[in-house]
């Protein structure tokens, strides 16, 4: 059990997002979004927020803690994926004289989030896009290219949600067609590799367009800013942009497809992420359900599992708030530090 009121926190590679849920059930109350690298550690960004949301706090400090974080949550001292921060729930429960901290994945809350989503926080994708979201029984996959690339699985378990944290934006990714393997052999590789995060993540769309680019024309691949990319493929002021557009959204809906089947998620596929809201348009109009459902022998099953682009906004607060009300419900991995 957590005592309230309790500090949440979505802490991401390029911002940490924090908000205090003052009692059971309530919805989370913003404090502040803080710049991860604008800050050395994760107690001095607590500290700015609660300073910066003291108002909405409403002159109640937090009594406990639940944390997600953008890493792997392997050990009482957490890594950022992304970021050169180390979160450890045994230093910033005292640091804040809490009586219990919480560090999970930072798909885990989206995950529990995606237990009682609305249909008017999602945007369907696919040939029932114009249609209310009725999601089937069964398991449940969370995703989402940003930063980097996240996924979760929400299981049912008897009376239990078990939620399944992943390492999926690490596995490696191939191409599929030969305009995919040319644009391969220039893609620019992280730590030599091409992952799905590789590709499927703000560097990687900024990836896909410096290789785009140099196949079409042989110009050096040079990347450029990924909202510089995401903007001039929309406007379609720039082929090349859009061509990488239209590859981002197609894979993304491959990878999709390949978690759908790794965890038999019926219950639909669910897209987070900062960058899926920006291309609904892509996503709808584009290969991505193809992609998604090109999974032969199993294509006539793909074709009934829905896919939605998640459109609230910071899911991953509003699934920490669950977690902190409703923790008994689920089941999920942490680091955890109590106090005594």
């Amino acid at each position: 059990m957590f005592e309230f009121p309790v500090l949440v926190g979505d802490i991401g590679g390029t911002n940490a997002r924090f908000a205090l849920v003052p009692e059971t059930g309530a919805e989370p109350r913003m404090l502040s979004h803080e710049p991860t690298h604008g800050h050395p550690d994760p107690t001095s960004a607590i500290r700015a927020a609660l300073a910066k949301g003291a108002e909405a706090a409403g002159g109640r400090g937090p009594r406990s803690a639940i944390l997600a974080i953008a890493g792997r949550v392997d050990g009482p001292e957490i890594q950022l994926t992304n970021a050169p921060w180390l979160v450890a729930p045994a230093r910033i429960g005292p640091d804040f004289g809490l009586s219990r901290a919480v560090v999970v994945n930072d798909y885990v809350p989206v995950a529990a989030g995606a237990a009682d989503i609305a249909p008017t926080d999602l945007t369907p994708i696919g040939p029932c896009k114009d249609c209310p979201v009725e999601a089937p029984a069964g398991a449940r996959v969370v995703l989402g290219p940003g930063t980097g690339f996240g996924a979760a699985a929400l299981v049912p378990y008897g009376d239990h949600l078990a939620i399944v944290s992943t390492e999926a934006g690490h596995t490696d990714l191939g191409p599929m067609t030969p305009d995919e393997e040319a644009i391969w052999h220039v893609l620019e590789r992280a730590e030599g590799r091409i992952t799905v995060e590789t590709v499927l993540s703000g560097p990687g769309l900024a990836r896909l367009h410096a290789a785009v680019r140099h196949v079409r024309t042989g110009a050096p691949a040079e990347r450029i800013d990924p909202a510089a990319v995401t903007e001039a493929g929309l406007a379609a002021s720039d082929p090349h942009a859009a061509e990488a557009l239209a590859l981002f959204g197609r894979i993304l809906g491959r990878v999709c497809g390949n978690l759908a089947l790794t965890f038999l998620a019926t219950g639909g596929v669910y897209i987070g992420g900062g960058i899926a809201p920006r291309i609904v348009r892509v996503l709808q109009e584009g290969d991505f359900r193809p992609a998604f459902e090109d999974k032969a022998p199993f294509a006539a099953m793909m074709r009934e599992i829905p896919t939605s682009v998640i459109t609230v906004q910071d899911p991953a607060l509003t699934g920490l708030a669950a977690l902190a009300s409703e923790g008994e419900r689920f089941v999920y991995h942490a680091s955890e530090w109590r106090q005594g």
